[in-house]
């Protein structure tokens, strides 16, 4: 079985998450260490403000080549610091763009600079191929979900609350459907640091002491995407306009947190399936939320908990998929699916990095 490492950095824009596993590509058959190193203050601002302006800047423009750069360091970190020796990488990068509708997908990070440092091969750019097919390129994750969920009583739904969130429905069979939900922990991540320079909502402290404003949580969740039918995916600022739109900037610091935890967990709750869920599982730092997670027990069928009530580690769920995905792309076997990414056909992914 091949020993692998995965990396991730998702959207929540905190850190770099590896994580080893022992798999071959249908099941893992070993679990192994994992690690975080998170992002700086400083380092997070700029991938941040590189979000607002990647739509307009040129592949080739600096402040990429530089924040490229910082970011495969950071990779390189991780993988020393999780000391374990790895047959193989997959490297996800930093996602900075992302619009299906109009075939672009955008991750940076240098896998080739990753696979050179480290003398390992890196498996990289998951997501073009998908998209380039006409898939959403998102999410990724739930074939990983779907090998992890294997021997567990479905229907189950496995939720990540991220800078998006996004869920996989696993079917009695095993069948998937996937798709992004709506916001995750961006747009309060970024209004806890406009109001408070703190980078997240810690315990859903500052949403606990607001109120809700029903009026706004109406306008935001009036928003088209809601109504459209899954697969589907987003970026982690397509809810800017609604956002500006809704009168959410206008409410205290407390009420607007308030009011975003219950967009996200109202946007949750809006997810159709075809059969109901028996059970929530819930990986990604929302789950850490107790605001988010009260919210979500108190409006979804069924009980809702942490992955870790199965053995899974939340922490490094994502990074290990990246693992697990990397051999299914060495293998050639399909990475996404038309329920999944609404791609055309399963579809293998991914590009390699020789050491």
């Amino acid at each position: 079985m091949p020993r692998t490492i995965g990396l991730m950095s998702g959207t929540s824009l905190d850190g770099v998450d590896a994580a080893w596993l022992d798999t071959d590509g249908v099941r893992v058959t070993a679990f192994g260490a994992a690690v975080t190193i998170p992002y700086s203050s400083g380092f997070r601002q700029e991938l941040r403000a590189i979000l607002d302006l990647a739509p307009d800047l040129a592949r080739d423009d600096p402040r990429i080549a530089e924040a490229a750069e910082r970011l495969t360091d950071y990779h390189v970190q991780a993988v020393e610091q999780l000391a374990s020796p790895a047959d193989l990488i997959g490297f996800h990068g930093q996602t900075i763009l992302h619009q299906p509708q109009n075939r672009r997908t955008w991750q940076i990070g240098d896998g080739d600079a990753l696979a050179r440092r480290l003398g390992i091969p890196v498996v990289y750019d998951f997501r073009s191929a998908d998209v380039a097919a006409g898939g959403q390129g998102a999410p990724l994750v739930p074939v990983y979900h779907g090998a992890l969920a294997a021997d567990l009583p479905g229907p189950l739904a496995v939720l990540n609350i991220g800078g998006v969130a996004n869920v996989t429905w696993v079917g009695p069979d095993g069948a998937l459907l996937s798709f992004d939900t709506g916001p995750g922990n961006g747009p309060s991540d970024d209004w806890v640091f406009r109001h408070t320079g703190q980078a997240f909502d810690r315990d859903g402290g500052l949403a606990r002491s607001g109120a809700v404003d029903r009026t706004v949580l109406g306008r935001l969740m009036a928003d088209p995407y809601f109504s459209l039918p899954g697969p589907k995916s987003l970026d982690r600022l397509d809810f800017a306009r609604t956002l500006a739109g809704s009168g959410v900037y206008a409410l205290s610091p407390a009420d607007g947190a308030a009011t975003l935890a219950a967009f996200t967990v109202a946007s949750i709750a809006s997810a159709k399936f075809p059969e109901r869920p028996q059970r929530w599982l819930v990986c990604g730092g929302g789950r850490l939320n107790p605001v988010l997670m009260d919210g979500l027990r108190h409006v979804l069928d069924g009980p809702v908990d942490p992955v870790e009530s199965v053995g899974w580690n939340g922490d490094a769920l994502e990074a290990q998929c990246f693992g697990f995905l990397a051999v299914r792309s060495v293998l050639g076997l399909p990475l996404s699916f038309p329920s999944t990414t609404g791609a055309p056909t399963a579809m293998t992914g991914g590009r390699m990095a020789a050491p």
